[in-house]
């Protein structure tokens, strides 16, 4: 693994902060492109991209601390401070879900206060969510964070000692659920680009989609995922995680919308608005 890329003085590099950033730039260039040719201001999505960073940082840190109150406690300032009271440099500890939670009702308020067409720019944004997906979960497997449980699967791998995983589950094989993560939002980008093409018939079809097969893939994962027991719950007799159980939510409210705007629709309509 290689959680510091490298190193000068002491400024470091690290793997999951620089696939985070490669992750935003490259989202960013394609939003733009799609704006464009959905002829909506460059500036309205700049602004949205902004208030997604902001959010997603945010909302991930709180999801995190409110589940992992006693490794804050005693040093509240480390759930905010960038220079640890261990005298490590960043924050440490995201949720990803916490920030796509909070980014989205951030940006469904910002775009109706403005009066904007929201299922239409949410669209634009929703293949750039994906492949954030799939650039920022290699940045977790070279950082060793977001692991899995063991496993004599041939897919099991063993992390190093120093890593997260490994300090856990030390010489010990896991399933690399980073990388099964990395898959999965690389293959929804791919499908919502062609979806999209082939079958998109009303504004919020991309959007929709997105956060259905995102809260599938992500469901799936997690039951080869590692939890600590402040990140599981309980439904009926069988364990989830917390994120398997906002999945559902997910799963259930966009799907919802989904079959509500697709038969609400017309078929006559499937050709139109199918460029985006």
């Amino acid at each position: 693994m290689h959680p510091v890329l490298f190193k000068i003085g002491w400024f470091e590099v690290h793997s999951y902060g620089l696939m985070l950033a490669l992750s935003f730039l490259l989202g960013l260039l394609l939003v733009v492109r799609r704006a464009k040719a959905q002829k909506i201001p460059v500036n309205v999505v700049l602004d949205i991209a902004t208030i997604s960073v902001i959010c997603g940082v945010i909302g991930s840190r709180f999801f995190y601390v409110i589940f992992h109150l006693d490794e804050f406690r005693g040093n509240w300032l480390d759930t905010i401070n960038p220079i640890q009271s261990s005298g490590e440099i960043g924050i440490a500890g995201l949720t990803v879900i916490g920030g796509f939670l909070l980014a989205l009702v951030t940006i469904t308020f910002y775009l109706w206060r403005k009066n904007l067409p929201i299922l239409k720019i949410t669209d634009i944004f929703a293949p750039s969510v994906a492949l954030g997906i799939f650039l920022t979960r290699i940045g977790c497997f070279l950082n060793g964070c977001c692991f899995g449980k063991p496993t004599d699967s041939p897919l099991g791998l063993v992390f190093p000692e120093n890593s997260p995983a490994g300090f856990v589950f030390p010489n010990i094989r896991i399933h690399p659920t980073q990388l099964y993560s990395s898959f999965y939002g690389l293959v929804i980008f791919i499908v919502l680009l062609i979806s999209e093409k082939k079958f998109k018939k009303f504004d919020g079809f991309t959007f929709f989609l997105l956060f259905i097969l995102y809260g599938i893939a992500r469901f799936t994962v997690d039951f080869f995922r590692y939890y600590e027991n402040s990140m599981t719950l309980r439904l009926g007799g069988i364990a989830i995680s917390v994120n398997q159980g906002v999945c559902i939510l997910l799963m259930v409210g966009f799907g919802a919308l989904f079959i509500y705007f697709w038969h609400k629709t017309p078929s006559k309509q499937l050709d139109k608005g199918s460029d985006s």
